[in-house]
């Protein structure tokens, strides 16, 4: 039987990661394995809180639970690789590593569903599940790589366009099957550890967002799929730790995961032409906005933030080389 670890990151939401945490128990009857909750150094007594409310848990009593304190907050792939680092209790490393929001909360049977789908599809090397809101909507979790195509479409926000570029766009409906994807939202997915231990971790670069995404190019580069598993479901509020429902203006570091991404996989030509795509679409958004009335849901700024951000990082040292992906990946692949 596969040896699990499930990996949870608590950023300043220890009442929710202890909700997470409970559901994960509950999640892992039957499954060999552990669960390690991973404090990004919330610095307001959270550490204590989980590790003391873990211990006297009746839920948790008789499993292996441990609770870190990753020393430092370098942001979601940082801390979810203080947990992986240290993989099982005994030393070992498990077969698989399971992340999880500490806002998100896997039914009963979802991580059994994420195993036996992994042991049905070898290819693949990355599952992650169906994840709806408290609402009970489906949540969009599926992507394409990002690529100048999607670029515009999702900027211009208009039908036309979004009918030709059909084939480019980065975000995909929600899958009514299981099926293959190029990557996955990091709120709920499972990794086999054999993967990780042939592409690494999550490049620490990234303090949020564009992470797990890199994660799944590296490994689409080394031959292993990622894929939804339709029938493994996780309810996800979303948003609690990074605030992002309420930003007002682009954080900084969402537009340096962008630069980072874009120039470390394609390079810096490559990402200079995503932005003027991006720009190109968002002059036909603005134009459809003027004429039309329309309300404008980006953050305050955005277009302004995004380019002078972007036209001061071409000052900046180079990323490290990188094995360069197809530019624009094809249609995602259904799994019988």
């Amino acid at each position: 039987m596969a040896r699990l670890l499930t990996v949870l990151l608590n950023y300043k939401t220890a009442d929710m990661t202890l909700r997470a945490a409970e559901a994960a128990t509950r999640a892992m009857d039957g499954i060999e394995g552990e669960i390690t909750v991973v404090d990004n150094d919330s610095a307001d007594g959270s550490f204590e809180m989980l590790r003391d409310a873990i211990a006297a848990a009746p839920w948790a009593q008789g499993r292996v639970i441990r609770v870190l304190q990753s020393g430092r907050n370098g942001g979601f792939g940082a801390g979810n690789n203080v947990g992986i680092r240290a993989g099982l209790s005994d030393g070992t490393k498990p077969d698989l590593v399971f992340i999880l929001n500490s806002d998100a909360f896997p039914e009963p049977d979802a991580l059994h569903r994420l195993i036996g789908y992994l042991d049905a599809h070898p290819e693949a090397g990355f599952a992650g599940s169906h994840i709806y809101g408290d609402d009970g909507h489906p949540h969009v979790s599926a992507f394409r790589f990002p690529n100048v195509l999607g670029e515009i479409e999702d900027a211009a926000r208009t039908g036309p366009i979004t009918r030709l570029l059909r084939n480019r766009t980065i975000p995909l409906p929600v899958p009514e099957q299981s099926c293959r994807v190029d990557w996955l939202a990091g709120a709920a997915m499972m990794m086999r550890q054999s993967v990780l231990d042939e592409i690494g971790l999550f490049d620490e670069a990234f303090f949020l967002y564009y992470e797990e995404t890199d994660l799944s190019l590296r490994a689409a580069r080394a031959g292993h799929q990622t894929h939804y598993v339709r029938d493994s479901r996780v309810m996800h509020i979303g948003g609690v730790s990074t605030g992002m429902k309420k930003w007002r203006r682009l954080p900084t570091y969402w537009l340096d995961s962008r630069w980072h991404y874009y120039t470390k996989n394609h390079g810096r030509a490559y990402a200079l032409l995503a932005t003027a795509g991006r720009l190109a679409g968002w002059s036909v958004w603005q134009l459809r906005r003027a004429l039309q009335r329309k309300p404008d849901p980006d953050p305050d700024h955005f277009m302004r933030d995004l380019l002078a951000h972007h036209t001061r990082a071409l000052f900046r040292p180079l990323p490290r080389p990188a094995q360069r992906a197809p530019r624009f990946p094809g249609n995602p692949v259904e799994v019988e």
